[in-house]
């Protein structure tokens, strides 16, 4: 489902979405709209606008969260840096992305949302990092942090800066899901952060990341 105000987003994501495979968008609606059509179309996946006219996306999204089953959200942006983004990571969305993400990478972070992964565009990770260090900024503060996990504990959270949903890092490291569940948990507990993307940030900001990683920002699945 996407939800923004002006309907030339909202067209253009569907049409681009519409044609990829294994993606349908169920519904559309401006912001005043979203939290019915959401309860009624029950999407897995919900593209909302940060910034609207008729309601604050940000209220939108903390609706959202108070429903049974909330749907995954990832909040649209039109600017490199947005001092919303960090309230909205922190109120549950499961990351960001720029309306002129690239076609071909649109249905891609899609998928990785659908899957359970954190999404994150390049260019917009870098500027949040820039511009939001949030607690605990020096690199060692960080390291320090991450330095209370395990070997193990710490393959999983690069997997999860890179975008990586539980199955697929279970797959990537031979592990049940069980235990990749068990492991994000412990990893959040020990991190002091709420969510995977606040794990992600917190890594890239220790230096677990490759350079590569570091250049292009993390929003692979």
């Amino acid at each position: 489902m996407v939800v923004d105000d002006e309907a030339l987003v909202r067209s253009g994501f569907e049409l681009i979405l519409n044609a990829s495979d294994g993606i349908q968008v169920v519904a559309t609606a401006q912001g005043s709209q979203a939290a019915d059509v959401i309860r009624r179309e029950h999407p897995d996946v919900v593209l909302l606008d940060i910034r609207m006219p008729d309601v604050d996306g940000l209220s939108v999204l903390r609706e959202i969260q108070t429903l049974a089953e909330p749907p995954t959200v990832a909040m649209l942006t039109t600017f490199d840096t947005d001092e919303y983004i960090v309230t909205a990571l922190r109120s549950g969305a499961a990351g960001f992305l720029l309306k002129d993400t690239e076609p071909e990478q649109l249905a891609h972070l899609v998928r990785t949302l659908a899957a359970g992964g954190v999404v994150l565009s390049p260019k917009a990770s870098r500027a949040l990092l820039r511009s939001h260090p949030g607690p605990g900024a020096p690199q060692d503060a960080d390291m320090a942090r991450v330095n209370l996990l395990s070997d193990r504990e710490r393959d999983v959270l690069v997997l999860i800066a890179e975008g990586l949903s539980n199955v697929e890092i279970g797959t990537r490291l031979h592990l049940s899901a069980g235990t990749v569940k068990d492991h994000v948990s412990s990893i959040l507990t020990k991190l002091r952060v709420s969510s995977r993307v606040q794990a992600a940030l917190l890594a890239e900001r220790a230096g677990l990341l490759s350079g590569d990683d570091a250049d292009t920002g993390w929003s692979n699945g």
